[in-house]
């Protein structure tokens, strides 16, 4: 297996550096680069092209990115912009939805929105950062959870209403999921998976396209705000 090269970013040096030593245990990751502000996150990352950026989205050093608190978003944007061949992996302790809207208002393809206490299941780390090396895209669970909460209490009703199974199958989608491991998780088969992904595509009107990952486009067009 091709080791991916990433640049880490991220403010303070203990919580950096043990990422940094959990991802390289893996075996699947070199940390090309590791360093603490958004000044050296987006030099490195025009420097070394790396597969993959993992950045916090609070990083000190602003480099022209405006927005106090959100500068690992900013900066994220920034990158796909001028390398879309880089995928991007924000870590957030942040589960309102809002931040994870803001980093895919762009598009979908090779970012992730992960929740902070992911770093310690480095399965979950692992393949949020494969899939955005691949153009995927992946939503933390628990920003999807609490979507479908605020759905839940809406006086708003959504364009196409989803079934029940449907949302079971969106719930798996956020995971980074194939629809092999939807099939799997829910215990079905992949031809009856197929099916209700096709059915959620249709109902919200998400075309095929190079540019957009339509599974956690399917996510954020049914949860996000309307």
């Amino acid at each position: 297996m091709t080791e991916l090269r990433v640049v880490l970013a991220e403010d303070h040096y203990l919580v950096r550096e043990g990422t940094r030593r959990l991802l390289e245990t893996s075996g699947e990751i070199r940390v090309v680069a590791a360093v603490g502000t958004a000044d050296e996150l987006l030099d490195a990352a025009r420097r070394l092209r790396p597969d993959v950026v993992v950045t916090d989205i609070r990083m000190p050093g602003s480099a022209g990115l405006v927005r106090a608190g959100m500068e690992g978003i900013d900066a994220a944007h920034r990158i796909r912009e001028t390398s879309r061949d880089i995928g991007v992996v924000v870590l957030s302790q942040f589960s309102d939805a809002m931040f994870a809207l803001d980093l895919f208002r762009d598009g979908t393809e090779g970012r992730a929105y992960l929740l902070k206490d992911r770093v310690g299941d480095i399965d979950e780390l692992l393949g949020a950062i494969r899939s955005v090396a691949a153009g995927g895209s992946v939503i933390d669970p628990k920003v999807v959870e609490g979507l479908l909460a605020k759905r839940g209490v809406s006086d708003r009703p959504p364009p196409a209403e989803l079934t029940p199974r449907e949302l079971d199958v969106l719930r798996e989608m956020a995971h980074g999921l194939s629809n092999g491991g939807i099939a799997r998780a829910l215990h079905l088969s992949v031809s009856a998976i197929e099916k209700h992904v096709n059915s959620i595509f249709l109902k919200l009107a998400l075309e095929s396209s190079p540019d957009t990952h339509r599974r956690v486009a399917a996510v954020i067009a049914y949860l996000g705000p309307r």
